[in-house]
């Protein structure tokens, strides 16, 4: 790949010199390239949202992609004012507390969400059987396959932690015969979720809590929770496997979802905890292994859905492209607006050439239960 870099007075090209010019990345103001050398990523996104950088000729997440691709965030944000600045807002969102981070998000507007989801309102990585399967397809499929995981079966209780607007609750209850409870902390979630819920005439099956997620009594013969364990701190993934070890019942199973770190070094980008998720974190694949050793948790299977979160990434993003202008101007100023684009971008960046991961890990209470000869 090869960019077009210009600047006030100057330009240069970018990239392999056997590959065409594919776009123009254009700096309006040379503080933009100070911003960029000392935050990375951070400073790239705010001088997008700023409109002191501009894309031509090419996608916002195909420059992203290829700055990831060639490892250019290793040679760039070494500044001590970055690691000032990510220090500042680690234990600013430690003061704030799981409940605020996670609203400051999710407790947005419903109608910000519907600008990119699909009608299930499933906010997380989706399931890919084609490269051309709809944003439909891919949440369906996410759903059906945690179901098959789950091995449900009707008549069975289902606790969905993390239930955002309480998709995976409907699908399961509908297709699969259960009942079930969702807890979120995002305010507004639950308050649509249980609109849903209501909507589907499933009130006496399905019960949404906005609660914490420890204050749930089981038990149940199923638990899963999509999207939610990168919400925690490293320090409180003891907890919250001890708490879904409590919840199964004997021969129970459980199904944890979650962004996590793929590499030996678990680093949390700036711009998502300064403008999306403050205070998340990515787990390591050894970080749940082990905590599913020291519950009594047998590991049944584990399945890395990166490659699929670059089509849901895509979908969505072409979605908010298109519907973005019709949210009021008021509550999402065009900043945030670009903010949120860049933020949908680096999404479909992160998925096609990051060191992360998207972990689907699935365990048992019963270390002597039967099994399948072969995953779902």
């Amino acid at each position: 790949m090869r960019y077009r870099v210009t600047w006030p007075g100057g330009s240069a090209i970018a990239g392999s010199p056997e590959a065409h010019v594919e776009g123009t990345l254009a700096f309006h103001d040379l503080s933009a390239f100070s911003a960029v050398l000392a935050y990375g990523n951070l400073g790239l996104g705010e001088a997008f949202a700023d409109e002191k950088v501009s894309i031509a000729g090419t996608a916002l997440e195909s420059v992203l992609t290829a700055l990831l691709r060639n490892r250019v965030d290793q040679g760039v944000g070494r500044d001590g004012r970055l690691a000032f600045h990510a220090l500042f807002r680690r234990v600013s969102d430690l003061l704030r507390g799981n409940a605020r981070n996670v609203r400051s998000h999710y407790d947005l507007g419903d109608d910000l969400f519907e600008a990119f989801l699909d009608d299930s309102m499933t906010y997380s990585c989706g399931y890919a059987l084609t490269g051309e399967d709809s944003l439909e397809d891919l949440q369906r499929q996410k759903l059906e396959r945690v179901c098959q995981k789950l091995r449900l079966v009707p008549g069975e209780r289902l606790v969905d932690i993390g239930c955002g607007f309480g998709g995976l609750l409907l699908h399961a209850a509908r297709n699969h015969g259960v009942s079930g409870v969702g807890v979120t902390l995002s305010e507004r979630h639950a308050a649509r979720a249980k609109e849903r819920v209501a909507d589907a005439g499933l009130e006496h099956r399905i019960e949404i809590r906005c609660a914490d997620f420890r204050s749930l009594e089981g038990p149940f013969h199923k638990v899963a929770s999509v999207g939610m364990l990168e919400h925690l701190r490293a320090g409180e993934y003891r907890g919250y496997f001890r708490k879904i070890a409590a919840l199964l019942r004997p021969g129970g199973l459980a199904l944890v979802h979650a962004i996590g770190c793929g590499a030996s070094r678990n680093v949390h980008d700036p711009f998502i905890q300064k403008y999306i998720f403050p205070g998340s974190s990515q787990p390591k694949l050894s970080e749940i292994a082990g905590e599913l050793e020291r519950h009594g948790l047998a590991l049944l299977d584990v399945e890395n859905l990166l490659r699929h979160y670059a089509p849901t990434g895509e979908r969505w993003l072409a979605r908010y492209r298109e519907n973005h202008r019709s949210l009021d101007p008021a509550r999402y100023p065009p900043r945030f607006q670009r903010l949120f684009e860049y933020y949908l971008a680096c999404v479909v960046a992160a998925a096609r050439a990051s060191d992360g991961a998207v972990y689907q890990v699935l365990f048992t209470n019963d270390w002597a239960s039967e099994r399948p000869w072969k995953r779902v």
